[in-house]
């Protein structure tokens, strides 16, 4: 009943959205009035080389070295590619594997750090961004390691450098914070308000943009009237409310809310004319550039049933999960962590996994919490409510038909498999139980991987 006078609520104030989606429980009261605090540094932070869409960074540093917070430690490798920088003063213990949420452990720099130091910020000089050209922001944005905050990692100077032929008129500035627990963006809106327009500006610079809509779901109305306030009148920028509805915060979905346009299948939001940019990174991208630093710490959420303390907090890059979860306390035993929110998050197999720059949240369960429950999955009865909660209009249910006969090809070429990107609203909807975001995740990885040994072949072939 609540979540329909919440509906029903939203219906009324007529409150921008797009089609479809789902209205999962959102469990924000946790920590949705808790300020930002900053977490301690732990003895040892681990910072990997691939946090980011791309190439993974190039180490600068070696075993033994000293480095001072805010130092450069790891170098792009290519325009794809951000640079990485101590996030605390201490030595180099080690460059070696260390283990991720996605599984297979990949390169990182162990730093050790040095309570006893000031852990002063000691590489910056101050510069205007006003002055700066467009390739110069560009640049700037790039050796800071900036890189989209809200979970997509992908390489922030990348997007301010459209494809040939692309013209932006807008920036979309992403406030939905649509997964259930998280709030970080929203403390960042009422608390970071000055850097995030700087950032904006910054942005709009750069994109050459004629203007900015800040995009933020009505369950944090304070958010829009307190931005409205500290927004100039004269400065492009409004912020504009839209519904409370999954996945709200989608690039795509949140284009459709706020202007009305469908960026094409396969397409990118330039090819509307839009740059679209998470609250986080642009209020680091203008507390960053004017000083000239690096990306070395960001605001996460941690919360969920098991955590005693739950909240905001700024965390260094690099440190571990368990460290975090200590800091906070915990009520009992642990069920699962999710680094994320709880619908596109990744569960954790080890707590040893460090913060890196795309962890918004650490949502942490209880072992007897109802998502973890085995549940029996039935035959697809048919019923279509994956296809009325799918936000681009895929097929869910044929989709799971086919991952079942492994029919993978089939699902890509004929059932446009690749537009999907793992909301999990079919698996949440469907009443059987079926776990089709996990069958669509198999097909994609099976398709890129025959792809890759096709290519290789074709390579040899050609070779030969």
């Amino acid at each position: 009943m609540k979540r329909l006078d919440q509906g029903l609520l939203r219906f009324f104030h007529g409150h921008k959205t797009f089609d479809h989606g789902i209205y999962p429980i959102e469990h924000k009261e946790l920590t949705a009035d808790k300020p930002i605090r900053r977490m301690p540094f732990a003895d040892e932070l681990v910072i990997p080389l691939l946090q980011h869409k791309g190439r993974p960074a190039i180490p600068l540093v070696k075993v033994g070295q000293e480095v001072v917070r805010g130092e450069p430690i790891a170098q792009a490798d290519h325009f794809v590619s951000v640079p990485m920088h101590a996030p605390a003063t201490g030595v180099i213990r080690a460059i070696g594997l260390a283990p991720t949420a996605e599984g297979p452990k990949t390169p990182a720099i162990f730093l050790k750090v040095y309570h006893a130091a000031s852990q002063q910020v000691l590489y910056d000089m101050e510069r205007d961004p006003e002055r700066m050209s467009v390739k110069e922001i560009i640049q700037a944005v790039q050796d800071a390691g900036l890189v989209g905050l809200g979970g997509g990692a992908f390489p922030s100077h990348v997007k301010m450098h459209p494809p040939a032929g692309r013209v932006i008129h807008t920036l979309v500035v992403n406030g939905c914070e649509c997964e259930p627990y998280l709030t970080c963006d929203h403390r960042i809106m009422l608390e970071q308000t000055d850097a995030l327009i700087r950032g904006i500006l910054i942005a709009l610079k750069a994109t050459r943009a004629e203007r900015a809509i800040i995009g933020v779901e009505d369950n944090k109305l304070d958010a829009v009237a307190h931005l409205r306030a500290r927004i100039a009148r004269h400065l492009p920028i409004t912020a504009e409310a839209v519904e409370t509805k999954y996945p709200q915060g989608a690039e795509k979905m949140l284009i459709k809310s706020l202007l009305d346009l469908e960026v094409p299948a396969g397409g990118l939001p330039a090819d509307v004319g839009v740059a679209v940019f998470n609250v986080g990174t642009l209020a680091q991208m203008g507390d960053l550039l004017p000083k000239s630093r690096g990306l070395i710490e960001r605001v996460v959420t941690v919360s969920g049933p098991a955590v005693k303390n739950p909240g905001n907090f700024v965390v260094p890059i690099g440190t571990p999960v368990r460290f975090l979860l200590e800091q906070v306390g915990l009520k009992g035993p642990l069920g699962q962590v999710i680094l994320g929110g709880p619908m596109m998050g990744m569960a954790v197999a080890s707590l040893d996994v460090p913060v890196t720059k795309s962890v918004s949240g650490v949502v942490a369960l209880e072992p007897e919490h109802p998502s973890l429950a085995r549940r029996q999955v039935y035959p697809c009865i048919k019923c279509g409510e994956c296809l009325n909660a799918c936000p681009i209009s895929l097929n869910p249910s044929m989709l799971g038909e086919l991952a079942l006969a492994r029919e993978y090809g089939t699902m890509a070429e004929q059932f446009n498999l690749d537009q999907c990107f793992e909301c999990g609203c079919c698996a949440y909807v469907c009443p059987s139980n079926i776990p089709l975001t996990q069958y669509f995740r198999i097909a994609k990885s099976i398709n890129r991987d025959a792809k890759t040994r096709h290519e290789q072949h074709l390579d040899a072939t050609k070779r030969h």
